[in-house]
């Protein structure tokens, strides 16, 4: 028994029982909505939708952020640093 209420939203047993036709009307008609007691707890997108949503991970925005600092002329060295002292343990 289907119990689909609204276009787009799949009770979660409707969306377990019928997932590969989910899968179609996700590429078809969009997001889909899967609810639990009536909420919408997850919604499925197409996998090129969640790549563009997350974005290039290209660090650019780190750079962007760095360069617009207003500390950006303080020198920073990639030298080595300090050892830490080690302590010997009996095991």
């Amino acid at each position: 028994m289907t119990r689909i209420s609204l276009p787009g939203h799949w009770p979660l047993q409707d969306a377990k029982a019928r997932f590969s036709e989910l899968v179609r009307r996700v590429h078809s008609e969009g997001p889909q909505h899967v609810t639990v007691h009536g909420r919408d707890e997850v919604v499925v997108i197409a996998a090129e939708e969640f790549q563009r949503l997350q974005g290039a991970r290209t660090g650019q925005a780190l750079v962007d952020v760095l360069q617009a600092s207003p500390h950006r002329d303080i020198e920073l060295s990639a030298g080595a640093s300090e050892a830490s002292p080690v302590r010997s343990v009996e095991l």
